[in-house]
C-alpha cells in the first residue's frame, strides 16, 4: 500500500511539475516590445516593428496572419498566410501587411521564434474601403495602447499555479490515506 501512496504522489508532482515546465520554456514579447504603424483599412499596409533583442540574433521567426479575408504576406495573398523571416542580428524583426482591397474585420498576427519559442502578437480591426477614413494601427482587444503589440501574459503567478497544484497533490494522497485506512479496518 505504501509504494501505491508513493506512486500516485510522484504521479501527482509530476503532473503538476510538468505543465509548469513547458510553460516556462516559451515567453511571450512584452507590450513594450514592439510598435505597429500604418494604415489598417482595406487596401492598406500596416508595419510590425519587434524591438532588438526580442528573438535571437539570425533566429527564424514563423510569422502567420489570420483573417477575415486574404491578406498579403510577402507575396502570398491568402485568409491565413504563414510564412518565414530571419530576426536581424540584434534580434529585432519588422514585416509588412498588406490588407485585401475589399477586406474588413479582425487580422491577428503571431510571430514565433523558431529558437527561442519567444511569441510576440499584433491584432487588427479593419474599416471597410468604403469608409472612406484612415486611422493608423494600433493595438485593439484585451490590454494595450494604440501604436503598441498587444500584452498576452498571463497575470497568474507561478508560485499561486504551484500552490494550487500542491494541494491537489495533498488532497489525492489524502484520498488514498483514508481509503487504505477504511479498507484496513474493514479487513479487521
Amino acid at each position: 500500500m505504501k509504494k501505491l501512496i508513493a506512486a500516485a504522489l510522484i504521479a501527482g508532482a509530476a503532473f503538476v511539475a510538468v505543465p509548469t515546465a513547458a510553460n516556462a520554456a516559451t515567453g511571450y514579447a512584452p507590450e513594450s516590445a514592439g510598435s505597429v504603424s500604418g494604415n489598417y483599412v482595406a487596401g492598406g499596409t500596416a508595419v510590425v516593428v519587434f524591438n532588438n533583442n526580442v528573438f535571437a540574433a539570425g533566429e527564424t521567426v514563423n510569422v502567420q496572419v489570420t483573417g477575415a479575408g486574404a491578406v498579403t504576406l510577402g507575396a502570398l495573398p491568402t485568409t491565413t498566410v504563414s510564412t518565414t523571416y530571419t530576426a536581424n542580428a540584434d534580434g529585432g524583426l519588422t514585416i509588412r501587411v498588406t490588407f485585401p482591397a475589399g477586406g474588413s474585420g479582425s487580422y491577428n498576427l503571431t510571430a514565433t521564434g523558431a529558437t527561442s519559442g519567444t511569441v510576440g502578437t499584433a491584432f487588427f480591426t479593419i474599416a471597410p474601403a468604403a469608409g472612406g477614413t484612415s486611422t493608423t494601427v494600433g493595438s485593439t482587444g484585451g490590454s494595450g495602447t494604440p501604436g503598441q503589440l498587444a500584452f498576452t501574459g498571463g497575470t497568474i503567478s507561478t508560485l499561486g499555479l504551484w500552490a494550487a497544484g500542491g494541494a491537489i497533490v495533498l488532497g489525492g494522497g489524502l484520498l488514498v490515506v483514508r481509503k487504505s485506512v477504511r479498507r484496513q479496518r474493514d479487513a479487521a
